[in-house]
């Protein structure tokens, strides 16, 4: 599954935040952290804020803190702000699907989408910081698929 620029800055900002929620963090650390541009990273952020997820304090020593409760925020909430989600979220309909091939192929399409709901609405903002914790960079896709289930 490959994700937009502006989910994955957003899912990074999540987990930075989440991962200090006492400290409040500027767009510039976090940009310096995962190489992104701190431009971009603050629109996100400025997203973020106006889902509730983050707070935002102006001024000097200001910057963004975590405000949801990461063991209830799941993967699935903070990437539908940014991606469509679910089914024919690419758009309408496309050639061939009104064949019994195109039906086939879209009962399997919408089975792939809705795995991938259920895993990314299972994994929480604490689980993925917990992976976080207890991974190292090679591990990460081991540590994701026990977590969740085998899928």
């Amino acid at each position: 599954m490959k994700l937009q620029i502006a989910t994955r800055h957003a899912l990074f900002a999540i987990l930075e935040l989440a991962s200090q929620p006492e400290r409040q963090l500027s767009a510039q650390e976090i940009a310096e952290k995962y190489a992104i541009s701190p431009n971009h990273l603050a629109k996100v952020l400025r997203t973020l804020g106006r889902a509730g997820m983050v707070e935002a304090s102006r001024g000097v020593g200001g910057g963004y803190r975590f405000a949801g409760n990461s063991k209830r925020l799941n993967l699935l909430d903070i990437i539908a702000i940014f991606e469509p989600i679910g089914p024919n979220a690419a758009g309408g309909r496309e050639p061939g699907d009104d064949t019994r091939e195109g039906q086939a192929l879209r009962l399997v399409l919408n089975e792939i989408e809705d795995s991938t709901r259920a895993t990314l609405s299972s994994i929480t903002v604490d689980t993925m910081l917990k992976i976080v914790r207890r991974t190292s960079p090679g591990a990460a896709v081991a540590a994701l698929h026990k977590v969740a289930g085998g899928r």
